[in-house]
């Protein structure tokens, strides 16, 4: 019987897992697939091993595993991969396939528009996107082609990128540059899941240059567009023949 494990982050704040749990159960219903399960990787429960336990004791033969992650790093490559095969050690006789995270996709781009939109947009703006960042170099390729997607579909005068952590430029680095260019509106738009610590560092950072272009916008949130690509990719992992089993041989 075919099961999906949707893998979330997971996060202190309690609000914030309630959110992801709340996102994940609405796009079940347009996953084709009889058992479906939400768990986290850290942080939170239920773990990966527990979320894997109640599918198989739901009677699934084939799990198809979807990490709920904006950009393809560390957690997905790694980590996910790591916890599934520990699992999959007291579990020989259930397949598991691998799906991606979100990752760059077309409908994110009117999310981040909609972010944007919540202000005023001048003839003299350009946009800093803000990814949270990582030692993975994909993730800053990713960035890049999520930044030239929005360009191409709304005429800002530029689409820069910058990092929370682990590559550069780092955020204040990327509010100075774009700083340098003379916009009137620099519209700072986190790309992020959820608030948190991490947004509230952002505002403390945007006080402190205490300049009136820069314009801090909302975070992504579980907006209804990301439901159809987690759906998606959920498919894909339920066709997929990527298998946990062989995912460090399928990276290379």
């Amino acid at each position: 019987m075919q099961a999906v494990l949707y893998v979330c982050h997971g996060s202190r704040v309690k609000e914030a897992c309630e959110q992801a749990r709340f996102f994940v159960t609405q796009c079940m219903e347009k996953v084709d697939a009889p058992i479906q399960e939400v768990c986290f990787l850290e942080l939170a429960e239920p773990s990966i091993a527990e979320g894997f336990a109640a599918c198989v004791e739901k009677g699934a033969t084939h799990i198809a595993v979807v990490p709920v992650l904006l950009l393809t790093a560390v957690h997905a490559k790694e980590d996910i991969p790591q916890e599934l095969q520990a699992v999959q050690r007291e579990y020989p006789h259930i397949a598991v396939t691998y799906g991606q995270p979100l990752g760059v996709h077309e409908q994110i781009i009117p999310i981040l528009l909609e972010r944007i939109k919540q202000e005023r947009i001048g003839e003299d703006a350009m946009v800093l996107l803000v990814g949270r960042g990582s030692s993975d170099p994909d993730v800053k390729r990713d960035m890049r082609q999520i930044a030239d997607l929005l360009q191409a579909f709304y005429p800002f005068q530029k689409v820069d990128i910058c990092f929370l952590a682990a590559v550069d430029p780092n955020f204040e680095e990327g509010l100075a540059k774009s700083l340098t260019y003379g916009y009137k509106q620099v519209f700072v738009v986190p790309y992020l899941l959820f608030t948190g610590i991490l947004m509230k560092g952002m505002e403390r950072t945007i006080r402190r240059f205490g300049r009136e272009e820069l314009i801090l916008c909302s975070y992504l949130g579980y907006h209804p567009n990301l439901q159809n690509v987690l759906a998606e990719r959920a498919a894909e992992a339920i066709k997929g023949e990527v298998y946990v089993s062989d995912y460090a041989a399928y990276r290379r």
